[in-house]
């Protein structure tokens, strides 16, 4: 086998560059693969960060399979009793964004519920190396972030279900940030692996590109880490405009009066002023000239009326998904009937150059 590598950062952003212009010109080319595991609902840092690119990569004409890689929970933790529940807020966090299923070109489904994609977990793990899995920089990095002592054999084949997930519908296109660069090339190789091993004359499978994201980190109100619900940091999307505002005020900042975007140096401030930024379209250093010395307090009343003005559309909509329990089943039978035929067709494709069909 070729040795895996991860090849450089700055290659990879020259690569996504060309594939956004080309998408923006040929968006029918492309199948995106994207998705989330079904732990909680969403926040404004998946809204900033990946749900509004979904979006735009949709409304572009990009065919766009959107994955609730549930099967995932499992890998990292012992409670199981809410991942349906969380499977339909997920869903009604997409739709509330602007994920539209409605179309022919857009869907939304469990992995759990397309068995053909996860039959080819089978030989997707003869490609790939114990060491190669060991050395998986993000792999790591999910294990220590869990804590986890005894690490079951889901978490280190689950780059590979990973590459299942993408690979099933073709996928040739993948967002991600630069901390999931590692997963994506795991998937580039087995792609081409496969092909070299088992498809020489004809290749069933396409080497992903990753698209890396435009969008900033969010860190979380803490100001040190990353926004997320299980460290209590986060602004959910169901958050009330009430609940905001109380989360913003308790938001650490510093004791410099005068308000400047400083990340280096003022991580807390910097990352209230490109929420702020994200929410009213101004730059964070034009926010900042014009906060001038009103302080935290003044930053804090400005994202609290900004964030809310932003939202309210977004919480309309997903108050009233809520009240539609029936739609949501509808939209994801709609999904995972899409995802199943096509699903089908690459695993009958996968038995046919593998000699397996009967």
């Amino acid at each position: 086998m070729e040795k895996l590598t991860y090849g450089t950062y700055e290659s990879t952003l020259e690569r996504s560059r060309k594939l956004e212009e080309d998408l923006t010109k040929n968006p029918a080319n492309y199948r995106v693969l994207t998705g989330d595991r079904p732990t909680g609902r969403l926040h404004i840092g998946h809204l900033f960060g990946s749900l509004q690119n979904r979006v735009r990569l949709q409304n572009l004409g990009v065919n766009t399979f959107i994955v609730i890689a549930d099967y995932q929970v499992l890998t990292d933790r012992d409670s199981f009793e809410a991942i349906s529940d969380n499977i339909r807020h997920l869903t009604i966090d997409y739709l509330a964004a602007g994920i539209d299923p409605e179309g022919a070109n857009t869907f939304i489904f469990p992995h759990s519920h397309v068995p053909e994609l996860n039959q080819l977990l089978l030989p997707f793990l003869t490609l790939v190396t114990m060491s190669e899995l060991d050395r998986n920089p993000t792999v790591k990095e999910e294990i220590q972030a869990a804590g986890l002592k005894r690490i079951n054999a889901g978490m280190y084949t689950y780059p590979v279900h990973q590459a299942a997930d993408i690979l099933f519908c073709k996928g040739n296109v993948v967002p991600v940030g630069k901390d999931q660069l590692p997963h994506l090339e795991l998937t580039r190789v087995i792609a081409r692996r496969f092909n070299e091993r088992f498809a020489a004359q004809k290749s069933v499978f396409p080497e992903p590109q990753p698209l890396l994201s435009k969008s900033p980190l969010i860190l979380g109100l803490d100001g040190s880490q990353k926004m997320s619900k299980s460290r209590n940091n986060a602004i959910m999307l169901c958050s009330t405009e009430d609940e905001t505002a109380a989360l913003i005020k308790k938001a650490k900042t510093d004791a410099d009066r005068v308000i400047t975007y400083d990340p280096e140096n003022r991580p807390e401030v910097s990352n209230l002023l490109m929420l702020l930024s994200l929410s009213t379209g101004k730059t964070p250093e034009t926010l900042a000239e014009e906060i001038g010395e009103g302080g935290s307090g003044t930053l804090k009343k400005a994202l609290t009326e900004s964030l809310n003005e932003y939202l309210r559309p977004l919480r309309k909509r997903r108050a009233e998904l809520e009240q539609n329990p029936d739609y949501i089943t509808q939209v994801l039978t709609k999904g995972i009937a899409g995802a199943r035929k096509i699903a089908v067709e690459t695993l009958d494709e996968v038995l046919d150059v593998m000699n397996m069909k009967i």
